[in-house]
This record gives structure tokens, sequence and C-alpha cells, in this order.
């Protein structure tokens, strides 16, 4: 800017003298000269300058606080070494409140790269310890569920990631780094925010790190927003921090690998289709708890996996459309398939209890298929709002990656049951909005959301001929009300 500045003063000081000494052709065409000099130095310098602006990270995000009340019906509890009775009781929490705060973050490298991520943080209000008691599914705190699991005042990296995008000028990209693998279609609606990740979310809401290889295929099909993806990523490692790096141990990594495919996507119709292998499950994953020790204290336990279970196939297809006057509405089907190794968990013997339970069996033996319907609708309420009613199933063997879910009863995705969910969401203005709703759990079948052990009827349990950690609850009852701003 300063030798665009130095270069007009020359230009003004220059004028008189031409004018004495040149012919008014030669003074034109002096004058061109300088304007295209003038012309090219200030496309340089607001080049510079846009590129000093927009190259800064930039940050948005949303915070939401939420009041729930629960209340758990006939839920029952093995502890190793009591009477093999079956309690069977209520719990009420009256109220419960949370605060979650996303910090989004974006920074374009260059022309064709950008950087994104996400930093979350979700408590619950008057608890920053970041570990739970074992008590649940979602009572440790682990890698893949942070961004959905209460843990405290911390801000996590829910996903951080480079977009490699039109590579030699192709329409092919490569993305690495932890994923946006939380909040995927159709769960948005329900969210009352734009698609928030990759993957179905009636599949996958949990984090990883991987790699993305995607190919837009739009310009060669003619199909709007049609886009092929490769991904993997990495769920356990089995060597390094568990202190068997030196050792000669037979635990092996899991890795998991498919396709996702955005068959249509044209801002009213969207299809898509998921198939991928998780390879190498583990009874377990590298966590934390609170745990009692031998003589009755608690302690922090850090947790790892004890062995390999088998492998799992997880599909699906996803179907949308928005309707021009607000009318939303979906319906997904998942489909899963257990290929057991013959291996059980000896994760419970670390805890008194019999080592019992392979890969969606109690013996680690037989193949099994699960499925899971999911759909909903979203009805506009003039400018005021909308109303959205949701329902899903899943079977007896029905098994998905969704732990990271935030609904604080448990991801209602994992369910092995019926889930039935209605709410209201008021828009107070663009960036702000209330919802008010509420959860119907009713299990059929116990181990939602857990790979490991055959899953049990709930109606059929009379005591406890079979084995459980955690509890087993058969009903839960969950109204929530929650204001969300965007900023």
């Amino acid at each position: 800017m300063r030798k665009l500045i130095g270069l007009l003063l020359v230009a003004l000081l220059a004028l008189p003298a031409l004018a004495g000494a040149a012919t008014v052709d030669d003074l034109e065409k002096k004058m061109q000269e300088l304007q295209k000099q003038i012309d090219e130095l200030s496309a340089s310098a607001n080049k510079g300058e846009l590129h000093a602006a927009t190259d800064r990270i930039q940050f948005y995000g949303d915070l939401r606080t939420k009041a729930d009340s629960l209340t758990y019906r006939d839920v029952r509890w093995f502890i190793p070494g009591a009477p093999p009775t079956a309690l069977k009781y209520n719990l009420n929490n009256s109220i419960l409140y949370t605060t979650r705060l996303r910090l989004n973050m974006k920074a374009k490298v260059w022309d064709n790269v950008d950087f994104a991520g996400r930093l979350s943080m979700y408590k619950n209000w008057g608890d920053s310890t970041s570990v739970k008691v074992m008590d649940s599914f979602t009572g440790v705190t682990m890698d893949g569920t942070n961004s959905g699991n209460t843990t405290g005042d911390t801000l996590r990296v829910e996903r951080a990631y480079f977009n490699w995008k039109d590579i030699g000028g192709s329409n092919f990209y490569l993305s690495i780094g932890r994923r946006p693998s939380t909040y995927g279609p159709p769960t948005q609606y329900r969210e009352n925010e734009l698609r928030g990740g990759t993957p179905s979310g009636h599949l996958v809401n949990f984090n990883f790190d991987g790699v993305t290889a995607g190919y837009h295929l739009s310009e060669l099909t003619g199909i709007e927003g049609q886009t092929i993806r490769f991904c993997y990523g990495q769920g356990y490692e089995s060597d390094l921090g568990n202190g068997e790096l030196m050792g000669n141990q037979s635990l092996k990594d899991t890795h998991l690998g498919g396709f996702n495919i955005d068959a249509l996507d044209d801002g009213t119709n969207f299809v898509q289709l998921t198939l991928f292998r998780a390879q190498d499950i583990t009874d377990g994953f590298k966590s934390l708890a609170v745990l009692q020790d031998a003589s009755g204290l608690p302690v922090v336990v850090r947790m790892q996996a004890t062995t390999n279970v088998g492998n799992m196939w997880i599909g699906g297809l996803g179907l949308a459309r928005e309707e021009d006057n607000g009318l939303k509405y979906f319906a997904s089907f998942g489909w899963n398939q257990s290929d057991p190794n013959g291996r059980v968990s000896q994760f419970p013997t670390m805890f008194g209890g019999p080592a019992f339970g392979g890969l969606l069996s109690e013996d680690g033996k037989g193949k099994e298929n699960g499925y899971s319907v999911y759909a909903g609708i979203q009805i506009p309420t003039g400018d005021i709002g909308k109303i959205g009613f949701e329902y899903n199933y899943g079977s007896q063997y029905w098994f998905n990656f969704v732990q990271a879910q935030d609904d604080i009863a448990g991801p209602k995705l994992a369910a092995r049951g019926h889930v039935g969910e209605a709410y209201y969401i008021f828009d107070i203005n663009p960036n702000m909005f209330i919802k008010i709703g509420g959860l119907f759990y009713d299990y059929q079948y116990t181990g939602s959301g857990n790979p490991i052990g055959k899953p049990t009827k709930i109606s059929a349990l009379t005591g406890y001929e079979f084995h459980s950690m955690m509890p087993v609850i058969d009903k839960v009852y969950d109204g929530y009300a929650s204001m969300t701003v965007k900023f």
C-alpha cells in the first residue's frame, strides 16, 4: 500500500513537467501506463489484505443449556459376589441440568486446502471431575464418546482435520484427522441444525481418527450432490499406552473401513448408502471410571481391552425430503452382522465375576444379524417454530456405533427395543431457539449399545441366570427443555 501511495504522488508531481514537454497523445499514453501499474499494485495490495484477514482461524459455535427429568422403571442390577436374586426397583432423577458448548474452527490454508475442527465441552451442573462412577455404559470417560458424555468443564477436541479438494484439478479430495463423525443425517433435524457429520447418524455417532478419500460424481452422472467416499479409521491401539509395547501379546488393533455414498443430495431429496466393517473388535476401550477396590474404597481405574472378540458388518440406507413449505420427513434402515472368533471377554474377572460374553453371544460362536428402523417428521407451525415426532426400533442383536449421542438417558438409536420422541421447537430468532420434548424408552433386550454378550429378553428375566455388569433397565421416561444460542 505504501508503494501505491508513493506511485500516485510521483505521478501527480510528474504531470506538470510532462505537460510542458509532451503532446496530448504522449500524456494519454503515460497516463494509461500509470493507470495499469496502479491497478496491478491495487490488486496485489487488496489480495494481500484479504489473505491476511481471511487466513486467520475463525471461531463460531453454539451453547445449549438443558434440563431433564428422568424416571427409570424396573431396574435390575447384578453385583458380583451378591446372592443370585433379581432385585427390581424404580429410580427418579427429578431434575438434571447440563451445559454443552461447541466451538467450531475453520481456516483457509490455500485455494484448495482448508482446516476444520471443533472443541466441545459437555457437563452436568455442579460436577467437573471428568470421571464418573461406572454404573452404566455412559459412566466411562473414553476417546470415542467424550463429545456426548458429561465429562466436566474441559474443552476436548471433538474433530480436527484438513480437506484437500480438487486434487490435480479433478473432483477427487482427501481428508485426514479426527473425523466429523457425529450428528450425521438424519439426526440434524432433532438438533435443529444443518447436517453435522458425514456418516449416517443412525449408524455412527462416535469420535474416531482416520482418513476419507472421496470423489464428487455429479459431473459424470448428472445427479446433483452425488459423492462416493472410502472411509478408514482406527478404533483401538493395542500396544502404545497399554504397558505391552515391548511385550509379546496377541491383542490386535481395531480398524474400521467402508464406503459412504451420497447417492442424491439436491437440497430437497437426500439418499445415502453406507456399508463398513469393524475388524478385530475388542471387548472394551481405553477408558477411565471410578470403581471399588478390594477394600470397598472408590478409586479411579484406567481400563483397557483384554481380547479381540471378532468382526462386525454394519450397513444402512437413509432417505430424507425437505419440502418448500418447511415440512421435513425421513426414514432410515440399519443392519449389522456379527462374525465372532470364539473368544469371550475376560474383563469381568478383574472385578470378581466370571469370564463371559463373546461378540453378541455367550460363547463367542455363531453369526447373528440385527436390524433397526428409524423414522421421523418435522412439521412447521407458522413463523413460531416446528413440531417433530420420531420413532426407532432395534432388534435383539442390533448394534451400531452411536455411543457419543448425547441423550442423557443413553443413546436412543442404540436401543434394542422401542423409542418414541415428540418435541416442539420455538424459533426465538435465527440464532436462538427453545426446545421442549420427551423421550420414552421401552427396552426389549439387555445390553443396548454393547457388543459383548448375548442380548436377553428383559420380560423373561426371573433371576440372575444371566450375567450383567451393568443395570438392566426396562423403561425410561425423559422429559426435557433446552435453550440453544448460536454465535
